[in-house]
């Protein structure tokens, strides 16, 4: 391998060949001729390099710089003429020898490759420098053959440092030269470490109130800035912004702070926030009581100025306050717990010492965990102390005694250092939590208490079985540090070094805490909390889900809802799917034509203007209640998107064409403006009837531009899509005598999804389509359609240096999802029970985050795979993204693929597919995977995007034929269809739609409906022939459902379902099949009975009536009087052999053969309260709540409010003078109607006709000579 060194300022020179002896240590060396200073690279003295005693994990090589300098590379050797060498290692670095940090990459400890063999060289450059005086080198691995041997250089150069170190009464003071300077750009830049959590590092203000302030609070750094107002606390001018965390580490942490006019750029590490000053935050709170900072400040620099410099040499603009320009380093060892069963650390104390002291602190994330256990001398009991549910509890148990407890704290897990001190005499134990004397917690017990003899701290040993060490919870995993027993302090080296207590996978010297939340990896707002090992996020509130949030919980377009069976609704929509956008509730209005989009803005009336002139002309702002990325995405992926624009007219010219100045504009997308009107096209100036040459003065191109006294009006479709959403209209032209205008700008209405259908299809194995580099270093979602007939192939693959991500078809029930992102592959498989190869579409979304690895097939079980909680984590991909093949051209893909999204953005296989050979756009063959969705006899047609259900031969419609067609009857109302010639029953005039001819010969029935109502006898459907035979369904006086055949040959058949009162005010579903002689009836979804004729034929069917037969047909005397109270209720989706006459009734009355006579009004029967079925009420039902109305003249409210008043008073008399001329008519009517019944020779019913049915004998009961009747 070869070096590539750091070519600024040429920091690329051997630091440790010059080295003494002296400079290197270890933690041990085999003999005397291996020791470390023998330890330079392409040294042979001694033994030829360094080797420990024993080979493991606990040994360590270090080198002393000097000096603090500038590390930018490191190269290691094997041992010389040896087996021994180290295959890999990582660094850790200080400035003291103490307190240890790890090199990490990533934010993640880097782990380095070491050697093949003893002699050759490898080097690594560094890819962010180090500044530290002593460097580590920690072996990993190690030749399985040898042992480790090591020899080593490290590449860098020398590093100024100006210092500066506080003590927390120290100070420095910048006096600026003038006294009034002002400044639109600052930068600050420096460096600190402390051990404090916080502390003000600095505070500047100025004259009138401007002031910026950098403080430590709990550990992360507050940025406070307010530019230019002195009251303040009665303004939101103040702005405060945190970054960082567990700074109070004592390592150095660098700051950049930028400002360009109100603009903010603040840096702390590598982590970078941008901000505005004013109004983005809450009020600075400016009362509480302020620490000065106790640690050091390094190269600290205010505009290039270097303020440490300027004080070292005691410039006057400079004031030193017992300031020091060295580093003071508290020589204090961190120790850190690794596992989370297996790490402890054993500690001697003093034995039958009367009382006990202890104390100690910690830093953890998690809420359980052992912090303390030990036996007390002479039989006094065990201690426990631990963190349950972030509280902290110490425990005495005593055999024969009850325990006693004390609990202290809250939410102890957070990251910070906590102290801890126990002090015991006699039988009174103190327990005080953050050296908080005024909240101690003392107990008193029934022993005295002694010290014990041996501590554990932060677990057991695993083979520990006596009751020296108890454990009731999980081991402790994080830091602890400054261990007192006895009061006497613990020196932690020693027990590094073996020769004090005891220890098993601890990391001594360093605090390994991380915050695994900084920077935040959940997304969309998602709330971080965290662990010792991993981070969780809450997605409450956010809309998305996931272990990161990264999935929306909602659809993209109201496509993908109409392809779930939803029916029109207000539907939230995002159309970016994992993307930064937030979802948006929109209007689906799902139709069987078009699936339509609205979003509404605030203003959709009809508006009035009156007074607006150039000088002061009409603004109107529109708002969505949507980011204008949000409504521009959703543009986008749409097909066709229209917003009408209206401008009624008195007096008032819009555009002012031909060739004048428009009076009025819009202004569209991006802030442009716009100078052409709805139904005009894009650059050119005129209105609809322009481009019509329809204008009512053709001498102009709008009717508003005639300038006439009357009203008129220029209204259309503004459709280029590019220009959408209207967001503002501008009018300058009503302020003349008798001049005004009235406006209307509908909601943003688009249709099609250009994305959901979007398919390729591929022809041959070595065909692909390629797109740019899949980005997506920390998540990755995938979801696309296929099918196929192949038993393998790739789906898309994208490659990097070695990281690499794919999905594939690896048999034909077996899915995987591989992907590398530096620890070696990572594969998620779904098996399915059946074949994925049947030429169906097939579901597929892969997902890749920080915590897990996920593949989801269909509906069946998701696979998820953990992510390791350490290790690399960035997906690093270069090549192109392959889709339907690899980049070697191999294990192709055969078949098609849909709808595909990246990280919720969309790829257009189909564009792409144009110009790719081997590649066809599109996929023909919707319907063998979604016929199934077209339900109630609705036919699947298949379209070049997707497919749609034809209702044509349904009952139902809607875009799957499931949304019932359904009508109020009342007791007269009546619905006769006449078997004619064929005819369409839906807007689809298809020849296929199953019409019934007069003189055929029917050996079957299909006969479907669901009825509701209160009201017994009824008539619900009667089928009569050219023959005298007649089919009908009655409900009887008790309520029971009778089917009744009358044949020419069988004589009458009466069927009587009695299971119940069906005349109930619920909904039925009655089913009537008979095919050949078999006959079935089925109601509510329960067969009910089933018989066999003699023989049976319809002949020459002549109509079928719905409700009351009202023509002057010879029925039957039990049909009759059934007839003779019609049907009051609602009936749904009547169904007889392909036909639909409800529907036809209510849809199509001018051109189906279907006569209604009576009241009837469309309803859902679904819906019907009680009380609407007693009274017939008219239900009226809407699908689309913006639904138009005529504005072919404003309305009368808006623009003629002088007038209401008039009109009002006239509507009313014309009401009145109507109303008596009504009146008038029935009473003419009915007198007319009297006198000719009683010269009538017909058969009457009696006037009272229910108290004519309570006298006659039940429907049931009658019976003639040919009768048979079927009870169930």
């Amino acid at each position: 391998m070869h070096l590539f060194l750091s070519e600024l300022n040429n920091c690329d020179g051997a630091l440790v060949s010059t080295l003494p002896s002296s400079a290197f240590t270890s933690s041990s060396d085999f003999f005397s001729t291996h020791s470390p200073s023998f330890a330079k690279l392409n040294r042979r003295d001694g033994a030829g390099g360094w080797s420990p005693l024993d080979s493991n994990e606990q040994q360590w090589l270090q080198v002393d710089l000097g000096d603090r300098v500038e590390i930018v590379g490191v190269a290691t050797q094997g041992r010389y003429g040896s087996s021994d060498w180290v295959t890999s290692y990582m660094l850790m670095f200080s400035d003291t020898g103490r307190n240890w940090k790890q090199y990490r990459k990533e934010d993640t400890v880097w782990v380095f490759t070491g050697n093949s063999n003893a002699d050759s060289v490898v080097h690594h450059k560094l890819l962010h420098s180090m500044k530290a005086r002593f460097l580590r080198f920690i072996p990993l691995k190690w030749n399985v053959g040898g042992h480790i041997g090591l020899r080593v250089e490290v590449f860098g150069c020398s590093y100024k440092s100006d210092i500066a170190d506080f003590d927390g009464r120290s100070s420095l003071l910048y006096r600026f030269n003038q006294k009034l300077m002002s400044t639109f750009k600052d930068v600050v830049s420096l460096k600190f470490k402390s051990m404090q959590e916080d502390g003000v590092l600095f505070h500047g203000e100025g004259q009138r109130g401007d002031y910026i302030t950098l403080e430590l609070q709990k550990g992360k750094l507050s940025l406070h800035i307010n530019l230019g107002d002195s009251n303040l606390h009665f303004t939101n001018s103040h702005t405060s912004i945190t970054l960082g965390s567990l700074l109070d580490d004592q390592h150095w942490h660098s700051v950049l702070i930028e400002r360009f006019n109100k603009q903010v750029n603040f840096t702390v590490d590598k982590h970078t926030q941008h901000f505005r000053t004013k109004g983005d935050s809450d009020h600075l709170d400016i009362d509480y009581e302020r620490k000065n900072f106790h640690g050091c400040i390094e190269n600290l620099y205010y505009n290039g100025v270097n303020i440490i410099d300027l004080a070292k040499r005691r410039k006057p603009q400079i004031y030193t306050g017992n300031v020091t320009f060295s580093c003071s380093e508290p020589q204090i060892v961190p120790i850190t717990f690794v596992s989370s069963s297996r790490s402890y650390l054993l500690l001697p104390g003093t034995p039958q010492i009367d009382g006990l002291s202890v104390s100690f602190q910690f830093r953890t994330w998690n809420k359980d965990g052992l912090l303390l256990s030990t036996e007390l001398s002479e039989n006094s009991g065990s201690l426990l102390v631990y963190l349950h549910g972030g509280r902290l509890t110490l425990l005495i148990q005593k055999m024969a005694e009850d325990p006693v407890e004390i609990s202290e704290g809250t939410n102890l897990h957070d990251g910070l250092w906590h102290s801890l001190n126990i002090n015991a005499r006699r039988h009174r134990i103190t327990l005080t939590l953050d050296n908080n004397a005024a909240t101690a917690n003392h107990a008193t017990t029934i022993s005295r208490i002694y010290s014990g003899n041996s501590y554990y701290f932060g677990g057991c040993p695993d083979n520990f079985t006596d009751s020296q060490c108890l454990n009731p919870i999980t081991a402790f995993q994080g830091c602890m540090r400054l261990i007192f027993i006895d009061n006497q302090p613990k020196d932690l080296i020693l027990v590094q070094q073996g020769s004090l207590g005891n220890f098993s996978d601890l990391h001594i010297d360093l605090c390994d805490i991380k915050d695994r939340c900084l920077p935040n990896y959940c997304e969309h707002g998602g709330k971080c909390s965290q662990s010792w090992t991993t981070f969780y996020c809450d997605c409450n509130d956010t809309s998305y889900t996931g272990a990161t949030c990264h999935n929306s919980i909602y659809e993209q377009s109201c496509e993908a809802y109409r392809h779930q069976g939803k029916t029109s609704d207000f539907f939230y929509i995002d159309s970016d799917g994992s993307g930064p956008l937030g979802p948006l509730r929109v209007f689906c209005n799902i139709t069987e034509d078009k699936i339509w989009t609205a979003v509404q803005h605030n203003n959709t009336g009809l508006t009035r203007v009156q007074g607006a002139g150039p000088e002061k002309p009409y603004t109107m702002s529109f708002n969505y209640n949507s980011s204008s990325e949000q409504l521009e995405a959703v543009i986008n992926s749409a097909e066709y998107c229209e917003q009408e624009a209206a401008y009624h007219c008195k007096k008032s010219r819009l555009l002012n064409t031909p060739n004048g100045i428009p009076f009025a504009w819009w202004v569209g997308r991006a802030n442009e403006k716009h100078l052409y009107w709805g139904g005009s096209l894009p650059g050119i100036q005129q209105c609809a009837c322009g481009l019509e040459e329809s204008c009512l003065d053709m001498r102009y191109f709008c009717n508003c531009d005639a300038d006439r006294e009357e009203w008129t009006n220029d209204t259309g479709l503004l459709a280029f899509k590019d220009h959408l959403p209207v967001t503002q209209i501008v009018i300058t032209d009503t302020n003349r005598s008798n001049s005004e205008a009235a406006w209307k700008i509908g909601p943003l209405r688009c249709y099609g999804d250009r994305q959901f259908w979007n398919a390729a299809s591929f022809n041959t194995e070595a065909s692909y389509l390629h797109f740019p580099t899949f980005h997506a270093e920390v998540s990755a979602d995938i979801s696309f359609f296929f099918k196929t007939t192949s038993l393998s192939g790739v789906f898309l693959e994208n490659l990097g240096m070695k990281d690499f991500i794919r999905v594939e078809i690896r048999s034909p029930k077996e899915i995987t999802f591989s992907i590398d992102v530096g620890n070696g592959p990572t594969e998620a498989t779904v098996q399915s029970p059946t074949p994925l190869n049947d030429n169906q579409w097939h579901y597929v979304r892969a997902e890749r985050n920080l915590k897990q690895t996920s593949l989801q097939v269909d509906n069946l079980p998701k696979k998820v795979l953990e992510a390791p909680a350490e290790g690399h984590f960035r997906l690093q991909l270069n090549s192109q993204l392959f889709v339907g093949g690899t980049a070697s051209r191999q294990k192709g893909f055969l078949g098609c693929i849909r709808s595909l999204h990246l990280n919720g953005q969309k790829l257009d296989l189909e564009e792409r597919a144009k110009m790719t050979p081997g590649v066809k756009p599109g996929c023909p063959g919707h319907c063998s995977s979604y016929g199934n969705l077209c339900h109630n006899g609705g036919k699947c047609v298949e379209k070049y995007n997707g497919y749609s259900c034809d209702c044509t031969s349904s009952a139902y419609e809607g875009p799957f034929c499931k949304e019932e067609v359904s009508a109020l009857f009342e007791a007269g109302t009546s619905i006769t269809y006449i078997f004619q010639e064929p005819y369409p029953v839906t807007k689809n005039t298809s020849t296929s739609s199953s019409a019934i001819y007069a003189d055929a010969i029917m050996s079957k029935e299909n006969i479907a409906f669901s009825f509701l109502t209160a009201h017994a006898p009824s008539l619900l459907l009667y089928i009569n022939t050219y023959f005298h035979e007649y089919l009908a369904v009655i409900l009887s006086k008790n309520g029971s459902l009778q089917v009744r055949y009358k044949l020419s040959k069988d004589g009458l058949l009466i069927f009587t379902i009695d299971s119940g009162n069906f005349a109930n005010r619920e909904m039925h579903h009655v089913k009537i099949n008979r095919e050949g002689r078999e006959l079935i009836i089925q109601v509510d979804q329960v067969i009910k009975l089933k018989h066999n004729f003699s023989e049976i034929d319809f002949k020459a069917i002549k109509s079928l009536t719905l409700g009351k037969v009202t023509d002057s047909l010879t029925l039957d005397p039990e049909v009759s009087k059934a007839n003779a109270y019609g049907f009051t209720g609602c009936m749904s989706s009547v169904w007889y052999n392909h036909i639909a006459p409800l529907k036809a009734a209510l849809r199509h009355p001018s051109i189906a053969p279907v006569t209604v006579k009576g009241s009837l009004t469309e309803s859902s029967c679904s819906s019907l309260t009680e009380a609407d079925v007693n009274t017939a009420t008219t239900i009226y039902s809407s699908s689309d709540p913006f639904g138009k109305t005529d504005e072919r003249e404003p309305l009368t409210n808006a623009v003629r409010s002088d007038s209401a008043v008039i009109g009002g008073v006239i509507a009313v008399v014309i009401f009145t003078i109507f109303c008596i001329i009504a009146i008038m008519s029935r009473f003419l009517y009915q007198h007319k109607q009297a006198h000719r019944s009683s010269q009538t020779k017909e058969k009457e019913y009696p006037e009272n006709l229910e108290s004519s049915f309570k006298a006659d004998t039940d429907l049931q009961n009658t019976v003639s000579e040919c009768k048979r009747e079927y009870f169930i």
